[in-house]
């Protein structure tokens, strides 16, 4: 099945009192962490009219603005999926405050949706990100109700779920606070070392 990613990145930041987007970890922003994390694939990134111009241009990635993020995140989530031309292409959201989701973290997940129709990892009971959406839960994005969260659409009753189990922190950190990006810079910096163990 083909996979195009959503990179959901129209928020505010009121909780930082900045442009959370923009600060970096490990010598990348947020930003540009999650679009290297889609880089294999082709993408919409749904922006703010403030990070467009921070947004390099890449073959196969589409960028979209939402002047309206008090909508909510799945607005965004649907000007990505109306973007995408393929009614049978999966969909993999990635968000840009979760700055260590990585290619090799969103390549598992996608490689665990098979027949279902929602992938996500998982840790002890914890759904986490990025989440992975097949084709019928797609078809509902366009009426789904707008918000802030993608929780109710990933959780319907109707969907064939497909949870990966993982450790690590990498799909629960979010960045909302300056404590967040501190803990998301820690744990970056420590992926050279543990990929050059093997693990």
């Amino acid at each position: 099945m083909k996979l195009v990613c959503a990179i959901l990145a129209a928020g505010r930041s009121s909780r930082m009192g900045t442009q959370k987007l923009l600060l970096p970890v490990d010598g990348l922003s947020l930003l540009e962490r999650a679009l290297a994390a889609a880089a294999a694939h082709p993408a919409i990134a749904v922006v703010s009219p403030a990070l467009l111009e921070h947004v390099a241009p890449r073959p196969g990635l589409t960028v979209l603005v939402n002047a309206e993020p008090e909508r909510g995140m799945t607005r965004s989530l649907a000007l990505a999926d109306a973007a995408v031309t393929d009614r049978d292409a999966a969909l993999a959201v990635l968000l840009g405050d979760t700055p260590l989701v990585d290619a090799d973290l969103l390549a598992r997940v996608a490689a665990n949706l098979g027949e279902a129709d929602v992938a996500y990892p998982i840790h002890e009971g914890r759904p986490g990100h990025p989440v992975v959406f097949g084709p019928r839960p797609r078809a509902m994005l366009a009426a789904w109700p707008e918000g802030d969260s993608l929780r109710a659409l990933r959780d319907d009753a109707r969907w064939r779920r497909a949870p990966l189990p993982v450790a690590g922190e990498a799909p629960f950190l979010d960045v909302d606070a300056p404590a967040d990006l501190e803990r998301a810079a820690a744990h970056a910096a420590l992926e050279p070392r543990a990929r050059s163990r093997g693990s």
